[in-house]
């Protein structure tokens, strides 16, 4: 999926990630293709770097990937007792307090949390294989846009792990508890016709028309006025928590806000 951001300057790049922006577009690029973007606490680190350094010009986020894979998960070099250079060892931060290993766990999630604020519509481009931390990355997005060659798969289970990287909570909006249930326990694969049909892509189209696929979407996404996406973002995000009677709530307290606001009516 070359080319969305060939021709920008980088705001960042380093530790395998790329963060261009085009006034309201910004384009997030695992650039490691030849480890097949194997993730690192580097890599995650860079990832929240990425988001707080975001122009506020920008309304919507691609995460994309080079080579043929998007993300083939964890970096099995986090398992050897050596682990990454200047980096605690999964095995030591095993060793070390609860409250060590947690933090040095939400740390990490950071890389996966900010995908989903308010004030963007973020973008996943996926092609090829999309595994553990990969498919949490990608799950971590408001949408995802899959080649025909996708292969979705959570593979923490068969490792003795559970996934830790934000991607439960979405997995299970998607496509329901038994279906989410099913795909971690089994680690099985999950490729582009299933993940459109039970709603883990929003469109899945082959692979040489993937990025006209995602700049369509994201000029679509563009075309509304940006204050009432942010709205409708996040009516839909809280309509899980509420009941329906505090949607109903919900939806008159923000369509009094945009109608006080198209009205030019101060609150």
């Amino acid at each position: 999926m070359a080319s969305l951001d060939q021709d920008l300057g980088p705001v960042l790049d380093k530790d395998g990630v790329r963060l261009t922006v085009d006034d309201a577009i910004a384009t997030v690029t695992l650039t490691n293709p030849a480890k097949r973007n194997a993730q690192s606490p580097a890599l995650w680190r860079a990832l929240a770097q990425a988001g707080r350094s975001l122009p506020g010009s920008v309304r919507v986020v691609v995460l994309r990937a080079e080579g043929k894979s998007f993300s083939a998960g964890l970096d099995r070099q986090a398992f050897t007792p050596e682990g990454f250079d200047g980096e605690p060892s999964f095995i030591d931060l095993a060793r070390g307090s609860d409250a060590e290993l947690d933090a040095a766990i939400a740390e990490y999630q950071e890389g996966f949390t900010w995908w989903r604020r308010s004030d963007i519509v973020s973008v996943a481009a996926v092609q090829g294989h999309a595994i553990g931390a990969g498919f949490q990355l990608a799950l971590a997005c408001d949408l995802r846009v899959v080649a025909d060659d996708v292969q979705f798969a959570m593979r923490e289970t068969s490792l003795g792990l559970v996934p830790d990287l934000t991607g439960t909570h979405p997995l299970v909006g998607l496509v329901g508890y038994a279906r989410a249930l099913e795909i971690c326990a089994t680690g099985r694969f999950v490729g582009a016709e299933e993940a459109e049909r039970i709603g883990l892509a929003n469109l899945a189209v082959p692979v040489d028309q993937a990025d006209a696929a995602v700049r369509d979407l994201a000029g679509a996404l563009l075309a509304a006025p940006r204050d009432a996406v942010i709205e409708t973002k996040a009516l839909l995000r809280g309509a899980q928590e509420r009941t329906y009677e505090e949607q109903r709530g919900a939806e008159r307290a923000a369509q009094a806000r945009r109608l006080r606001d198209l009205a030019g009516v101060g609150d």
